[in-house]
């Protein structure tokens, strides 16, 4: 009878439970649905200490073994995520107790994956660098501006490079643990698996679709924010209010009675992107809302988002989110 796939999955005090237990139930269904010539997967949960963790919802979870206890090469080896809310603010959290065990462990595994924010356990370890990678689109731009370089790709349900693998948030774990399976035993093992749990076998677009683009903060604090920056913020606040008004660069500048280069660099400095990408994300959200909230008809939306038409509408959607304003609307 052919061996298992060893999998561990490393644990640590404040994770999301899903992290830990959507990838392990997924590998679970896979060994049930499997004939008997296929090996199935052994998964196990590793903790600094071999105790249990209390995760962000409250419950514990129980490991199966320490981290000096994990020997011998290991098939699979993941490492969940956790975040603090500091501020206002996300803030992922580094274990170093998880980083130092991951820099030796990660070499004797034949992969190594994040789930969610633990993409910045991965890179705090040092083996993202030179790398593509994603994480939650809550916390990319902190890993982009942390680990310059780590090659940072907010929008994909998770990225594989060779033998490394990052997903996003919480439920994408169980995306990339399908392709695991996928990769170990073809599509058809993969497609009765999400059969079984419910699933998409493979989603449709990126995480973008599920994120609020405006909710990013401002990279200015405290003490280095100045009259410019509020300003901006001001400008920021009339763009959204109105949407379907001339909001080219020009007009933009004109309105704080700025030439157009000074008026882009102070932009950009406040909020790490230019005008022109502003107003574009801007109107998506709003055309989102709109789909999401009512039953106006694309032309409707459009306008009423101003996109202007719905040949632009499909375009952007299309660019940015990866799916149709159709699709969109159906899922949400």
């Amino acid at each position: 009878m052919p061996q298992p796939h060893h999998v561990v999955i490393v644990a640590f005090p404040g994770i999301e439970l899903l992290d830990a237990t959507g990838p392990a139930e997924v590998f679970s269904v896979a060994s049930r649905v499997a004939t008997a010539d296929r090996p199935g997967y052994l998964v196990r949960i590793a903790t600094p200490d071999g105790g249990p963790v209390t995760t962000s919802s409250g419950l514990r979870l129980m490991a199966d073994l320490a981290f000096d206890d994990v020997a011998g090469p290991i098939d699979t080896l993941l490492v969940s995520g956790a975040i603090e809310l500091v501020d206002g603010g996300v803030e992922p959290v580094i274990d170093h107790q998880v980083t130092t065990w991951l820099r030796r462990a990660a070499p004797r595994a034949r992969r190594t994956g994040s789930i969610c924010a633990g993409a910045h356990l991965l890179a705090a370890a040092g083996l993202l660098d030179g790398r593509p990678a994603t994480t939650h689109w809550l916390t990319a731009g902190r890993l982009a501006a942390e680990h310059p370089d780590v090659r940072v790709d907010p929008d994909p349900i998770f990225i594989r490079d060779g033998r490394m693998w990052t997903c996003a948030g919480v439920t994408s774990g169980m995306d990339m643990a399908l392709a695991m399976v996928a990769e170990d035993h073809g599509q058809d093992l993969a497609l009765a698996t999400a059969r079984m749990m419910v699933m998409y076998v493979k989603r449709s677009g990126g995480q973008s679709q599920f994120s609020v683009p405006l909710s990013v903060r401002s990279s200015v604090r405290g003490s280095e924010r100045n009259s410019s920056d509020d300003r901006i913020d001001e400008l920021r606040r009339w763009i959204g209010e109105h949407l379907t008004e001339d909001l080219s660069l020009e007009a933009l500048a004109a309105r704080t009675h700025l030439s157009t280069r000074h008026f882009t660099r102070l932009f950009h400095r406040r909020t790490s992107t230019t005008p022109a990408a502003y107003v574009e994300a801007a109107r998506l959200e709003a055309a989102r809302r709109l789909l999401e909230d009512t039953d106006r008809s694309l032309p409707e939306v459009a306008a009423a988002s101003g996109l202007g038409s719905v040949e632009t509408l499909h375009r952007v959607f299309r660019r940015r989110l990866g799916t149709t304003p159709a699709e969109y609307r159906r899922r949400f």
